[in-house]
């Protein structure tokens, strides 16, 4: 029996979180999933699988076992893939996922000059906020602007800082007057990202800075705020790269200049099975350098 094929084969019942549906990603019989596990068994002498007629969950011992075979599958898939790159330029498909508000602006614009550069690759870009598993959901590459979470499956690499700052539409500050300090903020309709984001951590001349604030608005989307705040409701925390755009920049009035919020990290993340990928390092390498190039804060 294949050895490789029996350490597939483990990994999709790990991943699967059974037989049976392990066998449906295969699409092979069930009694043949389970002979090569236990093939592998007998030969690692060890168990890899808590058994039950509920349910398979992977041992201590299995769950190491995982996550080396993991690595060596993918070093294995991509090291084949990687030799067919080379032999001519890179082609295929790349699956992405980014933020709504940040892919439009700046990786929509990015992944056009990347695919002038290198016109045999199609790329698939899904904007959405939501959490995304780029393993299970089949992303090549998923881009967040968040730390991100650890994990033995996934490679991350910094892309760039996003910087918020306060604003508001001269109408509102006209009708409720103009903070001058972070406690002020308290007294104001405050715009948040989120239906827990009652407490902003600023960063100002003193050093960091709580308040708590309130509103009438919450929203999971900066732009979704920017137009809020833009019509005069109140004031928002916005990414730098959303005050830079039109047509915020005339709408919106920065105030309280010198306390920004803590700067964010945009990652890209991808499955560790992409590493060796050409077209998957070639678009790395690209977004870093030119958000990097443009000082991007978000």
């Amino acid at each position: 029996m294949d050895k490789f094929e029996s350490l597939y084969a483990f990994t999709q019942v790990v991943e699967a979180g059974g037989f049976a549906a392990a066998a449906r990603r295969m699409n092979v019989g069930r009694s043949a999933v389970n002979k090569m596990v236990v093939a592998l068994e007998n030969q690692l002498h060890a168990q890899l699988f808590h058994r039950s007629t509920r349910k398979v969950t992977p041992t201590p011992t299995g769950l190491a076992f995982y996550e080396k075979c993991v690595r060596i599958l993918a070093d294995l898939e991509e090291a084949e893939r990687s030799v067919l790159e080379l032999q001519g330029e890179p082609q295929g498909l790349l699956r992405v996922n980014a933020p709504m508000t940040f892919g439009t602006l700046r990786i929509a614009p990015l992944v056009a000059a990347f695919m002038a550069q290198y016109p045999q690759v199609q790329i698939q870009l899904t904007l959405e906020d939501r959490f995304v598993d780029a393993i299970a959901e089949g992303y090549d590459l998923v881009i967040r602007i968040a730390e991100p979470v650890a994990s033995a499956s996934l490679l991350s690499h910094p892309l760039c800082e996003t910087k918020l700052q306060l604003c508001a539409a001269p109408s509102y500050l006209e009708r409720h007057g103009i903070p001058q300090s972070p406690g002020d903020l308290a007294h104001h309709n405050c715009l948040r990202y989120g239906p827990t984001g009652n407490t902003w951590h600023l960063v100002g001349p003193q050093g960091e800075v709580s308040v708590n604030v309130s509103g009438s608005f919450c929203a999971n989307n900066g732009e979704a705020l920017a137009i809020a705040a833009a019509a005069g409701l109140g004031i928002a925390q916005l990414p730098q790269f959303i005050l830079d755009a039109d047509p915020w920049t005339e709408q919106l009035t920065v105030i309280l200049p010198e306390y920004n919020h803590r700067t964010l990290s945009t990652y890209v993340l991808y499955p560790i099975n992409r590493h060796l990928s050409t077209k998957v390092k070639l678009l790395c390498e690209f977004l870093q350098q030119h958000l990097a190039d443009s000082n991007s804060p978000g």
